[in-house]
């Protein structure tokens, strides 16, 4: 079994999404990538749901009972939908400023949602039936302890659903000469070589005792804007499961 995640928060990266709090929430802000991003995320997050416990699709809280942890939660796009989903949810972001902005959202929508201000390594509750991390690893200063902390604080039967941008030709054009440079993205939001392959992570996850059950991409085209799909040049997802031998 994998030991517990120690310094994955890297001080510069926290500064930058700290800056982007107070308007996280606004899909025309400095966040609207991540507006358009969010239900394709979570249209993969549901599948991965009902696959891993064999939900009813069409079951509103496919999560009640459930323990859930978003790691790197930002001002809460992705907490806030898996409450809805009946999950008891436990959110965490290593900038301060993001927490304040995630629970006055929070309590505006009438949600119960258990945010904190600090990285894995610090969170001292495990148990979580999933625990999810998008678009994170790749702002982090230790990739592998941060998987060996998402590892620490899953169940042994759990789920973990994670995202990121793979490291190619394309991910960098799109994402960094492209969104960066024409005002899309924030600039010096992603350090393209921080960004990892789907081999380079699933390595890690062996690593951490973990192991990929569903590796899907995500692409972006003028006319469909994000879409799940079999390539993943730019963006993948990947559900993840405790390996046999350590389940």
């Amino acid at each position: 079994m994998a030991s517990k995640a120690a310094n994955t928060i890297n001080p510069d990266e926290a500064a930058h999404f700290g800056k982007l709090a107070a308007d996280w929430w606004d899909p025309k802000g400095s966040s609207a990538m991540l507006h358009r991003l969010n239900p394709v995320r979570l249209r993969y997050v549901r599948e991965a749901i009902d696959a891993h416990w064999h939900s009813d699709a069409r079951t509103m809280r496919p999560l009640e009972g459930k323990r859930v942890l978003d790691v790197g939660c930002g001002a809460g796009l992705l907490s806030e939908p898996l409450a809805r989903m009946g999950a008891q949810v436990t959110a965490i972001d290593a900038a301060p400023e993001n927490i304040v902005a995630a629970a006055a959202h929070a309590e505006k929508q009438g949600l119960v949602i258990d945010y904190r201000a600090c990285g894995i390594e610090k969170l001292d509750d495990t148990g979580f039936d999933l625990v999810a991390s998008m678009e994170v690893i790749e702002h982090v200063a230790d990739p592998q302890a941060f998987v060996d902390g998402l590892a620490h604080a899953l169940t042994p039967d759990g789920l973990m659903i994670l995202s990121t941008p793979n490291r190619t030709a394309l991910s960098h054009l799109a994402m960094i000469t492209l969104g960066e440079g024409l005002g899309q993205i924030p600039k010096g939001t992603h350090d393209w070589h921080s960004f990892l392959t789907p081999d380079e992570l699933e390595e890690m996850l062996g690593k951490a005792g973990l192991e990929a059950t569903d590796i899907r991409g995500l692409s972006f085209s003028i006319v469909d804007g994000f879409t799940l799909s079999g390539n993943r040049a730019l963006n993948y997802l990947m559900s993840v499961r405790k390996a046999r031998g350590d389940r």
